[in-house]
């Protein structure tokens, strides 16, 4: 079935979830789609949301009292139900910018000069400003973070203590550390018994990403 065969309202409660996981990273709530398609009543949305499960167009969570539905990637609209398996369900790898090494000498690459790498939904969840380095060095040892790894990082407005992040220092040297911040400045807290934290001020850090993720170096 495509999605040119479903009624109006069912197309529009479709719409909905699909731009709402693109755009807030999760399933909605049965509340938040009568909400955003203009409508009062729940029970009736329930019953449209029922219709596109049925029809293999949304795929039910049990979770968080059973109000949350998943949707299917804009790839898989066209494939008829019978069809689909588990992976049409479920939002696949995404390509984000693999931007060089977390290493001393050079801040993080461009986007317009990064190479694209491939990043499983179970780390992306349908992030945006997400992008890719390489960990040189063995600072975060004890997170489990190796020399060679890949770290996924997505880029945020606002950090807190205990994230852990890339910073850029003196806008030359890039560092995956424990970001904490206090009266005397932002602390970068190696997790490596052989190195201590070191304090900077304000004006000589940059913020660049919060790790997600790690793809282990084969």
């Amino acid at each position: 079935m495509k999605a040119s065969d479903l009624t109006r309202r069912q197309q529009a409660v479709l719409t909905f979830v699909r731009t709402f996981l693109q755009e807030e990273g999760r399933s909605p709530t049965l509340s938040e789609i009568a909400k955003g398609v203009g409508s009062s009543a729940v029970s009736t949305i329930h019953k449209h949301v029922q219709h596109l499960v049925d029809k293999g167009f949304l795929s039910r969570s049990h979770g968080r009292g059973n109000n949350i539905v998943v949707a299917m990637p804009d790839a898989e609209m066209e494939t008829s139900p019978g069809q689909m398996g588990a992976s049409a369900l479920h939002p696949g790898p995404r390509l984000y910018p693999f931007c060089g090494d977390v290493a001393a000498g050079a801040p993080i690459l461009p986007e317009s000069r990064a190479l694209p790498i491939e990043v499983p939904n179970s780390i992306h969840r349908q992030r945006d400003e997400v992008f890719v380095l390489r960990v040189r060095g063995d600072s975060m040892v004890e997170d489990a973070i190796l020399d060679g790894d890949l770290v996924v990082l997505q880029r945020k407005a606002e950090y807190r203590n205990g994230d852990r992040v890339v910073a850029l220092l003196d806008g030359e040297e890039v560092t995956l550390k424990e970001f904490r911040r206090d009266a005397k400045g932002v602390w970068l807290v190696p997790h490596n018994p052989a190195l201590k934290p070191r304090l900077y001020p304000l004006d000589r850090i940059e913020i660049q990403g919060l790790l997600i993720g790690v793809m282990r170096s084969c």
